[in-house]
């Protein structure tokens, strides 16, 4: 495999930034499936090399992986920040696939991320189905109307930064219960979902209530769970099941 650290111009954001990118080495069909993989709240672009086997998971199945720096946006477009959803969601593809040999085919073009990035990774499925055919969720914020209820006063700030006036959050674009609820009622192209949370970890209640809501509106959705916190020893295991499961069917 060969690691690439991309550092380039933002003309979304008005900045300079940076993605790395794992490209298989050997010869073989390309242009390659690609996994955009999405960092966490506290991450950023180098986490995922850092912290997991990501590139031994990746030359296992021949596949290019795409890994961005959004840093705390929640992959939102921010009320008092950066437009970073439509970076990830419109920029990020377009550039990566002109610097690279990755597919620009949906069936060959997939997204995961863990905690924010589980958010980031299901709203961009959800939003643009018709770029992706599989979006896998480590660990996610999956539930933002209750993190921010629930989240401490103190920070609510950071929230207002990037969501701007939270009490329409609800019902709205950046809120993934009410997205699912759209695409069920929508003839959208076929998402096939992975959701993976730790039985311990303090998200797994807002993971259980995405899931409930899922399976009631008959998402393609596959669950797994088992003993985990919130943390790089769960997630790293997790990655692989997920680059397994992408290519089942």
């Amino acid at each position: 495999m060969a690691f690439m650290q991309c550092n380039f111009y933002s003309n979304v954001l008005d900045l300079s930034t940076s993605m790395n990118v794992i490209l298989p080495q050997e010869k073989g069909e390309q242009p390659y499936p690609t996994l955009y993989l999405l960092h966490g709240l506290a991450g950023d672009h180098t986490s995922w090399m850092r912290r997991t086997s990501i590139e031994r998971y990746a030359l296992e199945a021949g596949i290019a992986v795409v890994m961005p720096e959004v840093h705390r946006s929640f992959y939102t477009d921010m009320t008092h920040g950066y437009p970073y959803w439509t970076f990830i969601s419109e920029e990020v593809p377009r550039v990566a696939e002109s610097f690279f040999p990755l597919s620009k085919e949906r069936e060959q073009r997939f997204v995961a991320g863990l905690s924010m990035g589980g958010y980031g990774a299901f709203k961009l499925a959800l939003r643009c189905p018709e770029k992706f055919s599989a979006a896998a969720s480590l660990s996610g914020a999956l539930d933002i109307v209750h993190m921010i209820k629930t989240y401490p006063a103190e920070n609510v700030q950071e929230y207002k930064n990037i969501f701007g006036d939270l009490s329409q959050i609800e019902n709205s674009s950046e809120d993934l219960m009410a997205l699912i609820k759209e695409y069920s009622k929508e003839t959208q192209p076929m998402l096939r979902l992975y959701q993976c949370c730790g039985t311990e970890d303090f998200l797994y209640e807002d993971n259980q209530r995405f899931k409930k809501q899922a399976e009631t509106l008959g998402l393609n959705l596959t669950y797994e769970e088992g003993p985990g916190t919130h943390e790089w020893g769960y997630w790293d295991q997790s990655i692989k099941k997920v680059i397994q499961w992408l290519f089942k069917e």
